[in-house]
């Protein structure tokens, strides 16, 4: 039993190490394949092949467990783009007499030229969100690159005449956003483009070529053809736009509550950057199985063959992980989390990925505020879920400084059944908080979360106009007065929570022991009668004694 013990915990220790686990070490992979990452690295790229369970040559504890399973991050690794970077260079596109596209590619015919296409192999850095049913937006950073293949094979007749190739190139390869050029290369059929400073949004870009070829007939004639391939790919530039809003307590705290209408990863306390609070999203990553197979075409037809290319890219999903804060002990602690609620996304990371993805509805954590006692919002550092984004919150942001409540809670009046109890709350002595509004009902639009109230013995209660509430109680006991404040993000002004107790028991008053008395009284009556009833009994017949 201690061994199956102690296998468990080594299991779940490495399990807990991968998962927290981001390589720094450049090396090679287990087949010996430059391509840029640790054997460790290598190990965790692969979330859509299937889990075949722990190899028995597997020589790394994150090999065995990769194996088995797929290995998620916390934050986005930069694994995918290093692979997807040196695997590229593997990338070989045919002869001048053989054209190689993978299957999705769009290929083009001309009249020398045939099957010519230009395909993306992969813009970085990015993100596949996995946000919802039919919703798996790509985001792309404002600055970064796109790679792709082009290619194309010259055909050897045409009609009853042979074509001998004079020259051929292509002449220029261009990314261009909605029609307009970004960067410009020339003379290679694998190009790597960079393009920089794109505003956010949802937007297309477009990977295009020009070919040019010269032919010379059977007869001598010879001929040119240009041709304009191109691929086109919907993304979204991934631009954070975060608004802030603090909030200092009474005590010195600070709460801090950071807002992103895009999916993001948190925020660090900079200058603490152990200080960390995460969202809902976790990331995996996975080679995309567009460029799994490649085809091979020539006059002869088409063979398919495996690919010695693979993009990988980096997924981002909502994990049933949740919102969290590091460090635990010492670290910011989580106080509220808003978002919309979202279903589905586990129907979008299709087969062989086995994630901790939420199964049914979750909440996208658009905000998230947090309670701290050191760190500010001028050191907030934004963290997007695509690598290397990260953004200041903007300087239009909230600061509040919430005021202190009191809570005066007593018995005003008693009897033996029931207690009536007045609360009072205040700022201070003639300053009261006053939560019930009349004009609430006549509200054609209001949040529900956003009015303060006060809860006693399972009732919720709002002062008036003078800040009293009082509450009928009946039964005896030790009851908790608490005030739960409206949001510091919508009060104006803001104040504390606070806590009262009160003690209330019949027997704590006069006409309680009486009550007791008389109780006691009425009950023994019965006994009494019984007793005097028997006495007489035994007195008429003489029966004391025999006794």
């Amino acid at each position: 039993m201690s061994a199956c013990r102690s296998l468990a915990a080594g299991v779940f220790a490495v399990c807990v190490v991968v998962s927290l686990w981001a390589g720094v070490v450049v090396g090679n992979n287990a087949s010996g394949e430059d391509n840029g990452l640790s054997q460790n690295e290598s190990a965790t790229v692969w979330s859509r092949d299937a889990d075949t369970g722990v190899p028995e040559n597997s020589q790394t504890g994150v090999e065995a467990v990769a194996a088995a399973t797929d290995i998620s991050f916390k934050r986005p690794p930069a694994t995918a783009a290093t692979w997807t970077r040196n695997d590229f260079t593997d990338l070989r596109p045919g002869g001048v007499r053989e054209s190689v596209y993978p299957p999705h590619a769009d290929t083009r015919n001309g009249t020398y030229i045939a099957d010519a296409h230009a395909t993306t192999f992969a813009v970085q850095p990015s993100t596949r969100a996995h946000i919802a049913s039919g919703e798996t937006p790509l985001y792309i950073a404002p600055n970064g690159t796109v790679r792709g293949l082009v290619d194309y094979r010259i055909r050897e007749t045409m009609g009853n005449q042979s074509l001998s190739v004079v020259s051929h190139e292509v002449t220029a390869v261009r990314v261009l956003r909605e029609g307009r050029v970004i960067d410009e290369v020339s003379d290679t059929q694998t190009p790597t483009l960079t393009y920089g400073e794109l505003s956010g949004g949802p937007t297309t870009l477009t990977l295009e070529a020009d070919i040019r070829v010269r032919v010379e007939t059977t007869g001598g004639n010879e001929s040119v053809e240009t041709l304009t391939i191109s691929d086109s790919q919907s993304v979204t530039v991934y631009d954070l736009d975060a608004v802030g809003s603090a909030a200092t307590y009474p005590n010195g705290k600070t709460e801090i509550a950071v807002f992103q209408p895009l999916p993001w990863q948190g925020y660090v306390l900079d200058g603490m950057s152990d200080h960390r609070v995460r969202g809902v999203w976790r990331f995996y990553t996975a080679r995309n199985p567009q460029w799994d197979r490649v085809v091979r075409a020539n006059a002869g037809g088409t063979t398919v063959e495996h690919s010695d290319a693979h993009p990988v890219y980096v997924h981002a999903y909502p994990s049933r992980i949740g919102p969290r804060t590091q460090p635990v002990r010492d670290g910011p602690t989580l106080q509220r989390v808003w978002g919309i609620e979202r279903r589905g996304a586990e129907e979008t990371l299709g087969e062989n990925i086995s994630v901790e993805v939420v199964d049914g509805t979750y909440k996208t954590s658009y905000g998230v505020a947090v309670r701290t006692s050191s760190g500010s919002l001028d050191d907030v550092r934004v963290i997007g879920i695509v690598r290397g984004v990260t953004a200041r919150v903007a300087e239009s942001t909230n600061r509040t400084r919430i005021r202190e409540s009191n809570l005066s809670v007593r018995v005003v009046e008693q009897d033996a059944s029931e207690a009536t109890v007045r609360i009072e709350l205040y700022h201070d002595v003639g300053d009261p908080i006053v939560l019930a509004d009349p004009e609430r009902g006549s509200q054609p639009i209001r949040f529900d979360d956003r009015d303060g109230y006060i809860t006693i013995a399972g009732q919720r209660v709002e002062t008036n106009s003078s800040g009293v509430a009082t509450v009928t109680l009946s039964q005896p006991g030790v009851y908790t007065v608490r005030y739960h404040p409206e949001s510091w993000l919508t009060a104006e002004p803001a104040y504390a929570s606070s806590t009262e107790t009160i003690r209330w028991h019949p027997l704590s008053t006069r006409s309680g022991w009486w009550h007791l008395a008389l109780t006691v009284s009425w009950n023994l009556i019965p006994f009494a009668v019984v007793y005097a009833a028997g006495r007489a009994f035994l007195n008429i017949f003489d029966i004391q004694r025999f006794l």
